[in-house]
């Protein structure tokens, strides 16, 4: 691993985390100076970071990382429930056995990785190998710039992780279940079903976020969210806890 891909994951993680809050300004001076890097290895790992729309580039201004709303993740979940959409059955269409093989390994290593370590906090390589399962099911499309699009937007998403983590609740929703049957209707080259199934998927968190930030009277997302909400097991780490 390179300097500067270093310090891409160690920003990347700090803002999906929280570490980084809606509206910081990212100084490269003082990036440089904690890295000890140059401050052309900070631009590049930043300049990355905004392309995935986790921070903002601005003239004159800088880096600042984004800030989080309600239209905003109203916006981003149906963007990625039309683009993902087209991308799975484009892939469907065009995929091949390669295709078909790579998906099957990307869920086993999924289904085997707990959402959760034994404290009870997220555990950060599910996250890894969620996002590698989802990039498996639209990688047959053919088409590397619909695919960027697609990960581009999951990637946006992510800054909601913290709030989707603090509000879930999954003792009614079966993340392995969902995945599973995602899997398998891809692979079935059931295209209509598998939208289905992968618009339930995308739509799920965003739309209970929403939910209870209108029931709640909440204007601002860029705070923390509530502390006291709490943080269960989810179902969807059916694989062996780490150790």
């Amino acid at each position: 691993m390179t300097r500067g891909e270093e310090v891409y994951d160690v920003l990347r993680a700090e803002l999906l985390n929280g570490v980084l809050h809606p509206g910081d300004k990212l100084r490269m001076v003082e990036l440089a100076r904690r890295f000890s890097v140059s401050q052309s290895v900070v631009r590049e790992a930043l300049t990355r970071l905004a392309e995935q729309g986790l921070v903002i580039s601005t003239p004159q201004r800088g880096f600042r990382v984004r800030e989080l709303s309600v239209e905003d993740i109203i916006g981003l979940t149906e963007s990625r429930v039309q683009i993902e959409s087209m991308a799975l059955r484009l892939a469907i269409e065009r995929g091949d056995v390669l295709w078909e093989t790579e998906i099957v390994a990307a869920h086993h290593v999924l289904e085997r990785t707990p959402v959760v370590d034994p404290d009870g906090r997220f555990y950060e390589p599910w996250a890894v190998v969620h996002r590698d399962f989802h990039r498996a099911l639209t990688a047959g499309c053919g088409n590397a710039r619909l695919q960027g699009v697609v990960l581009a937007l999951r990637d946006g998403a992510e800054l909601y992780r913290r709030w989707w983590w603090a509000l879930a609740d999954d003792r009614q929703r079966d993340l392995s279940a969902e995945h599973r049957r995602l899997k398998d209707l891809t692979l079935a080259r059931d295209a209509d079903a598998a939208i289905e199934c992968l618009t339930y998927h995308i739509k799920g968190a965003p739309e209970r976020l929403v939910a209870y930030v209108r029931e709640h009277g909440l204007d601002d997302l860029n705070m923390p969210p509530p502390s006291e909400l709490p943080r269960t097991r989810r179902r969807g780490s059916s694989g062996p806890r780490r150790k």
